[in-house]
């Protein structure tokens, strides 16, 4: 057996099947390389080859200055994205939430005055308003820097507003409502309301705001000001720090303007001693003490009859003309219907003045004593 071919049976010779050939004339075209047209350079003159590369040229141009367009828009984008080096530009997204900021103080300077400014004043003083008595403020004050430092935070500017007055000092009887709506029962702010609202209150006063028409949301034109729009200033000093060692504003506000808690125990009641009654009547925060006069003996103990009608905390305490208190004993507050009665040390004669520490600018009177 051999790797030769083996004739055919004919006798022909074997047929060699590899490799296989065709002849050139059968080849549709060169193998490896363009068509013979495509190759062509006929009629391709000077001027068309310098054409050709000066296009080739400007193309080349064209995609260089693209990718310099693309990338110095990149470049400024991200400038303007997160602001430029050294601080030469404000990020855009905070620029933005300042605006924001400012928005919603803007609007909830708008709520305030159509909800809060009934009881607590226009600018926040509340029964320390000079026009307290007269406008019918009721409210604590709320522009105190005291307060605004650590008090009046977020999270319980929103407990009040969910709460109500409650929330305070644990009053049931507060009159100041629920103001969210998601309260029990619920009040007539939305949520966004009650932010807005907490973003005026905590507003800072080193920024200048503009007064909107709660409608038309357009600024508000100044009468004295030639037309200028209206403007207002935040309550919070950023700048304000309490003194080192300072005792930090109480819970319950009545507590910071001393009857929170208790004086020291008066002397017992005397039976016979002269009796001396004032009475807080349902609505007495707005319409102050029955009567507003009163009349002591001098020179001895007598007792003064505190009536309070109010289901709302009050309390009586008699002041000399220097503005200190007179000894009384525990003039604490407390809310009604109760009475109470003090004894009274031996006063000398004159005019002395009787407030309730809670709402001092409406429920003050004139005590004779002769």
């Amino acid at each position: 057996m051999t790797d030769e071919l083996q004739p055919t049976p004919d006798g022909q010779p074997p047929e060699e099947r590899l490799p296989a050939t065709r002849p050139p004339e059968q080849l549709a075209a060169e193998r490896f390389t363009a068509a013979p047209p495509v190759k062509s350079t006929d009629g391709l003159t000077p001027e068309r080859s310098a054409a050709i590369v000066r296009q080739s040229s400007s193309a080349r141009w064209v995609g260089f200055l693209g990718v310099i367009v693309v990338t110095l828009f990149v470049v400024g984008y991200w400038f303007w994205e997160l602001g430029a080096p050294l601080g030469l530009s404000q990020p855009r997204l905070e620029a933005e939430l300042e605006q924001q900021q400012v928005v919603a103080v803007e609007r909830g300077y708008n709520v305030y005055q159509a909800n809060c400014a009934r009881c607590h004043g226009p600018t926040g003083l509340g029964t320390e308003d000079p026009n307290a008595g007269e406008a019918g403020y009721i409210g604590p004050i709320l522009n105190s820097q005291e307060k605004l430092f650590a008090h009046l935070n977020e999270n319980y500017l929103q407990n009040v507003l969910q709460a109500g007055g409650r929330y305070v000092c644990g009053n049931a009887n507060s009159q100041m409502p629920v103001w969210a709506d998601t309260g029990n029962p619920p009040g007539p702010l939305n949520y966004r309301q009650v932010d807005e609202l907490i973003a005026f209150i905590r507003a800072s006063s080193e920024e200048t705001f503009v007064v909107k028409d709660p409608a038309l949301n357009e600024p508000v034109p100044d009468p004295e000001a030639s037309g200028a729009p209206m403007t207002f200033q935040g309550w919070r000093d950023p700048n304000f720090a309490p003194a080192p060692g300072s005792t930090p504003f109480p819970a319950c506000y009545l507590d910071a303007i001393g009857g929170g808690a208790s004086q020291a125990p008066g002397a017992s009641i005397d039976p016979d001693a002269p009796v001396v009654t004032v009475s807080a009547p349902t609505g007495s925060a707005t319409s102050g003490f029955d009567p507003t006069e009163l009349t002591a003996p001098a020179d001895i103990r007598w007792t003064l009859e505190f009536d309070n009608e109010d289901p709302v905390q009050h309390n009586v305490v008699i002041s000399d003309q220097d503005g200190n208190n007179v000894p009384m004993g525990d003039t604490s507050f407390f809310a009604g219907p109760e009475t109470r009665s003090y004894t009274v040390e031996p006063l000398k004669a004159g005019e002395y003045a009787y407030i309730c520490q809670v709402h001092p600018t409406t429920m003050t009177g004139t005590l004779t004593v002769e």
